[in-house]
């Protein structure tokens, strides 16, 4: 009998529902300073479900959620999934032009939203510089805006009021309309292979596209990674900080409902709350991922002093960190297992991850192999030929959590996706003797800021709208923090002039914050090949010239 494991699928919602039968009052989620069970979670999210639908969201309809990482999300997350409808979580550093273009695109019917502040960001302010219209008191469940002719329904959680914006109380009050039974017959009728969220991604064009990823891809993507890849049990506590509104946040917490666990998360990340946070609730698995956290972490003076022994599991990406954060987490926790992992959004997050067994060599140098039911291959990106085992190509992906092609753009889906269901990712990779997989870049010209993938030809487009920018480039410099950052190079208009930080200050508060170039350099001859501008000269350049380690 093959080891491979059955397959197991249902629909977001049923997930939520199955894990409050099974463990309705286990811990489903907690925050440093509220918690919540699966019974009442799952209670929560069909009255929100409730309430969409007496708004008039029906199934295949597109919601937007508007909002940093707190309770709100998964309630109206899994509230969205009951009732038929698409989640489409809205990264919530975008500024109002970033936001005008999303909720046009993405088809939005709904956005919900909150009053509550977090990190000085005001998502009312931002959502009525995005429809000034919104300033005049619309009816908020009638709509009707030119920039956005879709849209109908806006609501606010929280507390307080605001013009063209549904309060939360009347939200609420709506659902009392609604039978649970509607609710019910409505979620029995979501089929596997229906889009279950919409996520947006940057790529090399100057906006965001749209991911649209089923029930299907979701649910098996992380009961693969959770269940059988991590061995994750309803005994577990899963750490991850990052913001909810990413693949990397989802598809943890997805995996841990599957199996009956606690997700543990946090508004916004602060080191010394978050080595509390590990210590007090007993934490077994943490998916911190990205330098900046793993950096914050090691280097906060509660550091050694925090009991992390608990910590069986942590996913660490430790090959494509600096070598002083692995040897500062092998010191202190050497008995946690560490595994690596490579994916992305348009894979429903993760692609390969290590196995649990590997050697330590393996879990920390390289990024695992792929899970369960996916294929992965390297092939040379000028031939389309598999290159030879060890050797650098783009990075192929095909299997059941692909996404369904980017919303409204078939020439872009077309590129990504062959006609035999291959996902040509744009990452640079190779393979080891042992299936194991190696990240080194992209070939699309794209900038990762602490995580973030950033689009250069969005911050270029940008630059561009400067008055006395007539051409601008933008390449990514490494950062000991953030692993990169936006530097951008600029050819000024005849007789026009501007300062270095005049262009920054132009971005700031305009596009979101780690999208802002840190370095600004001034171009009055461009590098050239036959016919493009050779990046890597000015990338190079700049390096040497900042005296930076060449990531390459």
């Amino acid at each position: 009998m093959s080891k491979t494991p059955w397959i197991n699928v249902t629909t977001l919602g049923d997930l939520l529902l199955q894990a409050a039968e099974r463990h309705p009052g286990t811990d489903a989620i907690v925050f440093p300073e509220e918690r919540v069970s699966y019974r009442e979670l799952a209670a929560r999210a069909i009255d929100h479900a409730r309430s969409l639908h007496a708004l008039g969201v029906r199934p295949g309809d597109h919601v937007g959620l508007l909002m940093p990482t707190c309770m709100d999300f998964p309630e109206l997350f899994f509230g969205v999934a009951l009732c038929g409808a698409v989640a489409v979580p809205i990264n919530a550093r975008y500024q109002s032009a970033e936001l005008a273009y999303v909720v046009e695109n993405a088809d939005l019917v709904a956005v919900i939203t909150t009053s509550r502040i977090n990190d000085h960001v005001n998502f009312v302010e931002r959502l009525t510089g995005a429809f000034p219209a919104l300033a005049e008191g619309p009816d908020p469940t009638a709509l009707a805006l030119e920039a956005a002719p879709r849209l109908r329904r806006l609501v606010l959680m929280g507390p307080g009021e605001a013009p063209g914006f549904l309060p939360e109380q009347a939200f609420r009050a709506r659902g009392a309309e609604v039978a649970v039974e509607t609710i019910m017959e409505i979620r029995s009728r979501v089929r596997l292979r229906d889009p279950a969220l919409m996520l947006y991604t940057s790529g090399t064009t100057a906006n965001p596209k749209g991911c649209p990823i089923t029930h299907e891809a979701m649910v098996r993507n992380s009961i693969a990674l959770g269940r059988h890849r991590y061995q994750l049990t309803a005994e577990d506590r899963f750490w991850s900080p990052l913001p909810v509104f990413h693949i990397a946040a989802i598809l943890p917490m997805v995996s841990i409902f599957d199996v009956g666990g606690t997700y543990l998360t946090m508004a916004h990340f602060d080191a010394g709350v978050a080595l509390a946070m590990l210590e007090r609730e007993q934490v077994t698995a943490t998916y911190p991922c990205f330098v900046t956290i793993m950096a914050d972490l090691i280097k906060h003076p509660d550091f050694e002093k925090t009991d992390l022994s608990r910590i069986r599991l942590m996913n660490s990406n430790f090959a494509v960190q600096p070598d002083w954060i692995r040897e500062a987490m092998l010191k202190a926790m050497p008995n946690t297992v560490y595994v690596g992992t490579f994916g992305m959004t348009e894979t429903a997050g993760t692609v390969c991850t290590s196995r649990l067994d590997d050697p330590l060599e393996a879990r920390t140098r390289r990024l695992g192999v792929p899970l369960p039911g996916l294929e992965v291959r390297i092939v040379d990106p000028a031939t389309g030929e598999d290159a030879p085992t060890g050797e650098r190509g783009e990075i192929l992906v095909r299997g059941y959590s692909l996404f369904e092609g980017y919303y409204k753009d078939p020439a872009k889906t077309a590129e990504a996706l062959d006609a035999e269901g291959w996902y040509h990712t744009g990452d640079i990779g190779s393979l080891d003797a042992e299936g194991q997989i190696m990240f080194y870049g992209r070939l699309k010209d794209m900038l990762k800021v602490g995580g973030e993938n950033v689009a250069a030809a969005e911050i270029e487009a940008f630059l561009a709208g400067h008055p006395a920018v007539k051409l601008a480039q933008v390449v990514g410099v490494p950062d000991e923090r953030l692993q990169e950052v936006a530097a951008a190079f600029v050819e000024l208009e005849a007789g026009q002039t501007v300062d270095a930080q005049e262009l920054i200050e132009y971005c700031r508060g305009r596009i979101a914050g780690f999208k802002v170039p840190r370095h600004v350099r001034f171009v009055e001859t461009w590098p050239m090949s036959t016919s493009k501008i050779q990046k890597f000269r000015l990338r190079d350049g700049l390096i040497d010239e900042l005296g930076l380690k060449n990531a390459g």
